[in-house]
């Protein structure tokens, strides 16, 4: 796939704000996310402080979303992205499908509730990972574990099943997986990650897991966890007035960037994150004159 101009994060009111504006300043882009679009915009009873919509319900102004990027012919790419990597002069986004490649990266992926499990910072690329279709080949013959976030987490399991030796699946979700037989299931609350140089080890409340690697398959995962070098603030992004980060041609907006949590302040910031994107742009293109 040819590299875009701009690779936008997340379909909240941030990422279809980002999108459009791309879009109408006529830049090749890549919008990954849901195409339910926003969990809560839809589970909002009444918005009131979005200008022109008073007392708007909330599914009416996410199906409004969705008419003005189907309007202006924004397709959404509905891949969990997994990693965002800073190339240098560009940004490879990485997917369970395949690797994406972008001049400049949005993010405007919410944020994430919840705290990492303890040792999952420690361990990460020596035991933990997020992303079972990139790692599985380390585990081949090896025993992991994977927690689930959601049914979305299943194919990633029932793959690994066909190359590590065991695999113990812990579904944060009601329902019965659709797994393989070779996957075990088991419904304990992880606890935390342990081991030496590598992990060893996954504490549930249910006993502990001898394990050679632990896969964490959320939803969603924290900006500062998604792009390797990516500074923050407290739970946040850290950005200027302009929705830069410290990495250049990577901008943050909306609740990722910090409170208030409104709709309005999140597609304001994606507006302004957009523009600054394609100042950013036009700046290296001169920079190559």
């Amino acid at each position: 796939m040819p590299r875009v101009e701009i690779a936008v994060i997340g379909t909240g009111p941030a990422g279809v704000s980002a999108a459009i504006t791309a879009k109408l300043r006529g830049k090749t882009l890549l919008l990954f996310g849901s195409r339910a679009l926003s969990d809560k915009i839809g589970k909002a009873h009444r918005i009131q402080n979005y200008p022109g919509l008073p007392d708007i319900a909330g599914q009416d102004l996410r199906a409004a979303f969705a008419r003005h990027l189907d309007v202006m012919g924004i397709a959404i790419t509905e891949q969990r992205v997994n990693a965002v990597y800073a190339m240098g002069d560009y940004f490879a986004v990485q997917t369970a499908e395949q690797m994406y490649e972008a001049a400049t990266v949005i993010l405007a992926t919410g944020v994430v509730q919840g705290k990492p499990l303890p040792g999952e910072e420690e361990y990460l690329g020596r035991g933990v990972s997020y992303c079972a279709t990139c790692d599985a080949p380390l585990y081949r013959g090896k025993a992991v574990a994977v927690v689930g976030a959601s049914p979305a987490a299943e194919p990633e399991a029932a793959y690994l099943a066909e190359v590590a030796a065991r695999v113990t699946y812990l579904p944060l979700y009601a329902g019965d997986p659709a797994l393989p037989p070779a996957v075990q299931v088991v419904r304990h609350k992880p606890l935390g990650v342990e081991g030496g140089d590598t992990v060893d080890t996954l504490r549930t409340d249910g006993g502990d897991l001898a394990v050679d690697g632990v896969f964490l398959l959320r939803d969603a995962m924290a900006p500062a966890q998604l792009v390797p070098g990516l500074a923050a603030d407290g739970g946040h992004v850290a950005v200027d007035a302009q929705m830069r980060t410290n990495l250049p041609g990577c901008f943050a907006c909306g609740d990722a960037a910090g409170l208030p949590y409104q709709y309005v302040k999140a597609a304001g910031q994606g507006n302004v994150a957009a523009l600054s994107a394609v100042e950013y742009l036009a700046a290296q293109k001169r920079a190559r004159v």
